[in-house]
């Protein structure tokens, strides 16, 4: 019976952790690709990175989410409680896309950069196909991130 109620316990609290994260406020900075602006949001913690657009119903035509890695790596992007179909572009340390996926909502299937990435800029499904963006491309902006919300560092809590 106590492992049940500790079962339960952990459940809600990574529930109400869930929530709490989803509503959290993240910087905006705005990214440039080709002649076209984006108003990205900030995921550049664990907490806000692992959230992302999870329980999102709709993203303007023009937002996206970036997602800024600690190191350049192999970071895998899934859609688990993402209604929304995404596109993710995995960038370089320099904002040189290194590949594009489309993604499948609420799928598990985890999308890789095909060499190491620092960054995932993720879109509405098919925004990068429409504005002939692929890889090799420069997204620029990204230096912003430096001084966009919370470091690493500071989200222990």
């Amino acid at each position: 019976m106590l492992k049940f109620i500790l079962v339960i316990s952990f459940i809600f609290s990574n529930l109400l952790h869930t929530v709490n994260a989803g509503s959290e406020r993240l910087p905006v900075i705005k990214l440039n690709i080709l002649n076209y602006t984006i108003s990205a949001e900030v995921a550049n913690t664990p907490s806000t990175r692992a959230i992302g657009l999870m329980h999102r119903t709709d993203l303007p035509e023009n937002n996206g989410m970036l997602f800024v890695f600690p190191v350049a790596g192999i970071h895998g992007m899934w859609m688990q409680n993402t209604p929304l179909p995404l596109s993710v572009a995995f960038l370089d340390e320099m904002g040189v896309i290194v590949n594009i996926a489309n993604m499948i909502p609420h799928a598990i299937t985890s999308h890789r950069p095909v060499k190491a990435a620092k960054y995932a800029l993720e879109m509405n499904l098919g925004w990068f196909d429409a504005r002939g963006i692929k890889a090799g491309e420069v997204v620029l902006g990204i230096e912003n991130t430096n001084n966009a919300g919370q470091s690493e560092s500071k989200l222990i809590q």
